[in-house]
């Protein structure tokens, strides 16, 4: 056994590094940790590291819990996930969801997975990469070559490497290729095909507005929320409308000004 594979097995098998104070956790970090409080909003979990974490109702499982002790007990041992966490407040939060392998903001043109063939449609392939939609290959961005159908190169339950054209967190969609990540072929080497463009609308997201989560636990903590408001993207289009008929309504008056003088 070379020294190479010999350093890959160690690492493989090395354990998991166990947290000893708030600062040593990170999101999606897996922990076991024991029921201390119940309340109407949720559960405080001892994780043995100083301060208690908080698991909204809304994260104790995939399906909906009308009260918190149908799920839980005060002493039970439970496996949570770190949801997000706030040293300097100390403030954890958790969940007993299993977070996904690909968060939409984790998502970027050009990236790289690997995923699993789920289904095959006569337009492509939908491809699991983690992420809470299934991602799809459209037939033409299957092979160099020409596919009639997708069956002919990809089978359910391959695994295959491929690249993110484009998302949309609102659409729920994920547009990827394998053809971007395949070898051209010599033949079409040399010719000058431009690539297809995906476009995709910028979506406003306000990361300062408090989740359900958070919202729980400032409220036990005693902490005040600020009230803020978000223009609807109606509103907004509306106004960039509007201010381009302006500015088309202005050019147009000068115009005729001119020829007017002229």
């Amino acid at each position: 056994m070379s020294e190479e594979q010999a350093e890959t097995m160690e690492q493989e098998v090395a354990p998991e590094v166990t947290p000893t104070s708030i600062n040593d956790l990170k999101p999606k970090m897996k922990l076991t940790g024991t029921v201390s409080r119940l309340e109407l909003y949720g559960a405080f979990i001892d994780l043995g590291i100083g301060p208690s974490a908080l698991i909204h109702i809304s994260q104790l499982g995939k399906e909906h819990v009308n009260r918190v002790a149908d799920v839980l007990n005060v002493g039970d041992e439970v496996s949570v996930w770190v949801d997000k966490v706030d040293p300097q407040r100390e403030q954890i939060m958790v969940t007993m969801v299993p977070p996904l392998d690909v968060e939409w903001g984790e998502l970027d043109k050009g990236q790289v997975y690997t995923g699993t063939v789920k289904r095959l449609e006569n337009f492509g392939a939908f491809i699991d990469i983690g992420a809470e939609r299934e991602g799809l290959v459209h037939i033409s961005e299957l092979s160099h070559n020409y596919v009639k159908h997708p069956s002919e190169v990809l089978t359910v339950g391959d695994e295959v490497q491929v690249q993110v054209l484009g998302f949309s967190k609102r659409k729920r969609r994920i547009d990827l290729s394998i053809k971007n990540l395949l070898e051209k072929p010599e033949s079409q080497a040399s010719e000058a095909t431009p690539a297809e463009v995906y476009e995709y609308e910028e979506e406003e997201v306000d990361d300062d507005m408090p989740t359900a989560m958070e919202f729980a636990l400032r409220q036990a903590m005693g902490d005040s929320l600020p009230m803020r408001t978000k223009q609807s993207g109606k509103k907004k289009k509306k106004q960039r409308n509007n201010k381009n008929r302006a500015q088309q309504e202005d050019i147009l008056s000068r115009t005729l000004q001119v020829q007017h003088n002229g």
